[in-house]
């Protein structure tokens, strides 16, 4: 019974921890609720106003039209009279010139107030994108609160302990792949929300502006709008393109790995201004579909990594096929990291950028090496072994090449 005693005294201070961790993260929960409610209610209302704007907008633009339409025909009348002193009197162009100057100082008026009300548009049009962006966070934080509530509530006193002793393996790494997929949602929602949909939008006003100019039967205008509109839908067409290419680019299962991932080297080359060479070695041979949208998302995450925190110059990205084994080289010349600091964030769960990576390298039964110093660069070899579907591991594969 003693040596019984002081295990359940740990198990139920254990459970208290547990216990008094939930409530705290119920407690913020609703606070995020509450902040989430206070944030709707105020883009609510920013986009009743911006609406509001955006028509008032639209009718100043219409005076605006009017106005110089008048003050045009009044220029034209003014002169008339001021020709023929015969035909008119002095009391007919005093009337012509007060009439044309009224227009004229409507029309500066109406001209000032369009260019508060474009101002203004565009102001509420920024903080209507930042308070979306802002509830997507809040609403991207409740969810991973909602995980770790029913993470920490789903089990026993007993198989925490055991997860705790096991030093939170498996299940730390499907929480943070779940995780990784609420953020992955929200990333695919923002990118949606800031490319295709704000393009679409503002061709739903460029159209009502096009429909306002043929009921002018302004048809030069028109011509133009309806051309810049052309761009538009290509541009996001091609907007459309990219945000499903990052979901799963269909090269991967036409095409395969390696047409796949040239294509996308030459694109993160353009779009991050950094010089990129991707190179193959030996006898290229078709993987699993899993095994190479794996492949591609490991390369994918170290370059943008690579991007993100490096600011290099130059990148390479290699992969040499082996018997039964991959083996993946990228490395660029950026700033490079001090790796004890790595190892120490690693400890701590900090840095889920590279940590993810060797998370899914070992559930891939690979392994993964990094190199780097303070402006020297880095450099991530990855080793994944494509026999893993027969019941063979890395060591197997390793020791049949006989190489590490």
């Amino acid at each position: 019974m003693e040596s019984i005693l002081p295990v359940d005294f740990q198990a139920d201070a254990l459970n208290r921890v547990i216990k008094n961790t939930i409530q705290v993260v119920e407690d913020s929960k609703y606070q995020i609720f509450e902040i989430l409610d206070q944030s709707r209610a105020e883009l609510n209302s920013l986009t009743a106003e911006l609406q509001k704007v955006i028509k008032e907008t639209s009718d100043t633009a219409d005076m605006v039209d009017d106005l110089e339409g008048k003050f045009r025909l009044s220029r034209i009348r003014l002169t008339e009279v001021s020709r023929d002193f015969v035909k008119y009197t002095e009391n007919d162009i005093r009337q012509a010139y007060e009439r044309a100057t009224q227009f004229q100082l409507e029309l500066s008026v109406y001209r000032e107030k369009e260019a508060y009300l474009r101002a203004r548009r565009d102001e509420l049009h920024l903080r209507v994108r930042n308070a979306t962006s802002s509830i997507e966070r809040a609403e991207a934080l409740g969810s991973q609160m909602s995980v770790v509530t029913e993470y920490l509530s789903g089990g026993e006193v007993g198989q925490a302990t055991k997860m705790l002793e096991s030093a939170k393996t498996r299940q730390m790494v499907g929480l943070k792949i779940i995780l990784a997929q609420e953020e992955e949602r929200k990333r695919i929602s923002r990118e949606i929300h800031d490319g295709p949909a704000q393009l679409m939008a503002n061709m739903a006003l460029r159209t009502e502006i096009v429909e306002r100019m043929l009921g002018k039967q302004d048809y030069g205008r028109v011509q133009e709008e309806v051309a810049d509109l052309k761009k538009q839908v290509r541009f996001s067409l091609e907007e459309i393109r990219k945000v499903i290419f990052n979901l799963r680019p269909m090269a991967l299962d036409d095409l395969g790995l390696i047409p796949t991932l040239r294509k996308y080297t030459r694109d993160y080359e353009e779009k991050n201004r950094i010089r990129t060479v991707f190179e193959t070695r030996g006898k290229e041979y078709r993987l699993s579909s899993a095994m190479e949208a794996a492949v591609f998302r490991l390369i994918q995450e170290a370059l943008t990594n690579a991007a993100k925190h490096g600011d290099p110059t130059h990148v390479v990205v290699e992969i040499a096929y082996q018997t039964q084994l991959v083996k993946i080289s990228i490395r660029d010349n950026g700033r490079g990291f001090n790796m004890d600091i790595l190892e120490q964030k690693a400890n701590q769960h900090a840095h889920f950028g590279l940590i993810g990576m060797r998370e899914r390298v070992e559930l891939l039964e690979g392994r993964m090496e990094i190199e780097s110093a303070e402006n020297q660069g880095t450099k991530i070899v990855i080793h994944i072994p494509t026999n893993v579907e027969n019941g063979k591991g890395y060591e197997d594969g390793e020791h049949e090449l006989g190489t590490t």
